[in-house]
């Protein structure tokens, strides 16, 4: 792992921390040290701890490269997209701890996790597509559509409303919001709880669940790859 991604295992808990110095953003060698990470934790059947730095988890896509569109950008959108599904989908529980600020493919993947602890602070959470004119892709909505509470989903979606970390816990993004000085321990007891379930029923109970969220998920993704492919 270079400095983007780190990987720490111990007592079958998986710590995987971004940190590019900046914002955390998705880029195209973010999310390959990502799913790298994630792969380790497959073959090591460690629950996951997923994190960012102080103050930031990640503020989304790099969008100059989402911008400047063509192979890149494409190739970027899929794979954060196939990121949040894989997250979606994980044979072990995922924990986020959520150190900051999460906005559009930062906070997709908050709502991805199994649990989500965040931090007080004057933090920014949400999706902020609309707000800085994109249109939300399908997959953005479908993912949002299966965790936010009804009330806010429109709020949310449509209206790009950003919340702070107490507000995003009634909203459907976080589940709980700590202390910073407390996020990393309450995130590993969290995991470690997590850890005495049986895996094989946790992973069946999860796929069974998530069935039609993930079905709609994946039809989402093909769907934004057309219209971006079409956009050029």
């Amino acid at each position: 792992m270079n400095a983007r991604v780190t990987y720490q295992l111990k007592d079958s808990i998986a710590t995987i921390a971004m940190d590019d110095g900046k914002a955390n953003v998705m880029s195209l060698a973010m999310l390959a040290e990502l799913n790298s990470a994630l792969d380790r934790a497959i073959a090591d059947r460690a629950v996951v701890v997923l994190t960012g730095r102080e103050g930031m988890f990640s503020a989304g896509f790099d969008l100059q490269v989402l911008a400047a569109g063509g192979s890149d950008a494409y190739q970027m959108l899929m794979s954060g997209f196939e990121l949040a599904e894989r997250l979606l989908s994980f044979p072990t529980p995922v924990v986020v701890a959520c150190n900051g600020h999460a906005l559009a493919m930062g906070v997709f993947l908050v709502l991805a996790a199994d649990h989500r602890i965040g931090t007080e602070g004057a933090y920014k959470i949400g999706a902020n597509e609309v707000a800085i004119g994109m249109t939300m892709p399908f997959c953005a909505i479908e993912v949002c559509r299966q965790r936010l509470a009804p009330a806010h989903f429109n709020r949310a979606v449509i209206n790009a409303e950003i919340y702070a970390p107490g507000e995003a816990v009634v909203a459907g993004f976080l589940d709980r919001v700590v202390d910073a000085s407390a996020l990393q321990n309450e995130a590993q007891s969290t995991a470690a709880k997590l850890a005495k379930l049986n895996m094989a029923a946790h992973t069946a109970t999860k796929l069974r669940a998530r069935e039609q969220t993930l079905k709609l998920i994946r039809q989402a993704i093909e769907a934004d790859g057309v219209t971006f492919r079409a956009r050029g």
